[in-house]
């Protein structure tokens, strides 16, 4: 299986990309994993907000292919714990899926037409965070889920 996140923004802050990069050299011991990141959009003023989620819509459209198991990171999706974190993605794990690909959208969330793209939508929290943190965040909890199906000892609980 390979994981991807597929977010909308390109991360400019060099202390959560370093942070990131280091989760990320951890996950790849275990799975395939990248981050695919698609600049933000120009002059998004003179958009609505129902334009913007649609153009960003069809930027991730583009990316997804239709053998990818779309799962959001989204707000309004399944909270879930690092435990049951860890057990969807045993889940998936077992079920033979070839790619897996987690999907953090813009400022205002998604388009109707990834919404219904979406196989899984999760929540990270019912705290609201900036997109750069969600990231650091996403890439922690992947690698926590790792170390927690391995039965390492990075995960107390």
């Amino acid at each position: 299986m390979k994981i991807k996140l597929l977010c909308i923004g390109k991360e400019n802050l060099e202390e959560l990309q370093a942070a990131a990069q280091e989760y990320i050299s951890k996950i790849n011991n275990y799975i395939s994993f990248e981050i695919d990141a698609i600049p933000y959009l120009k002059h998004t003023k003179s958009l609505t907000i129902e334009l913007q989620k649609k153009q960003e819509g069809e930027l991730l459209l583009k990316k997804m292919a239709t053998q990818d198991t779309v799962v959001l990171l989204d707000e309004r999706g399944r909270e879930v714990s690092s435990l049951q974190f860890s057990q969807f993605m045993q889940q998936r794990l077992n079920s033979g899926y070839k790619n897996l690909l987690f999907v953090i959208g813009g400022a205002y969330g998604f388009s109707e037409k990834i919404y219904q793209r979406a196989d899984f939508s999760i929540s990270m929290s019912k705290l609201t965070f900036p997109h750069k943190l969600v990231r650091l965040l996403f890439v922690e909890q992947l690698y926590r889920t790792f170390t927690l199906l391995k039965g390492e000892s990075y995960h107390h609980e």
